[in-house]
């Protein structure tokens, strides 16, 4: 999956499947986690987000299962 490089000060770059509905999210530290049966909506607001670390902690980290890649 194709990560795109956006503006945070706490992701670097986020990768969507929608065929599997895989959220990829990189963190500025390095970490990288896989986020399972992500809908494509969530991920469209996201990326529209104006502060993606504030969406990614109120929408994501806690709401769906993950795996760490790295």
């Amino acid at each position: 999956m194709t990560r795109q490089p956006v503006t945070s000060s706490l992701i670097a770059a986020i990768g969507y499947d929608p065929q599997f509905q895989w959220l990829e999210v990189e963190l500025k530290t390095g970490g990288l986690y896989l986020y399972r049966e992500v809908p494509a909506h969530i991920h469209q607001a996201f990326m529209a987000a104006l502060s993606k670390g504030s969406f990614y902690n109120q929408r994501i980290r806690d709401d769906y299962r993950f795996v760490r890649v790295r």
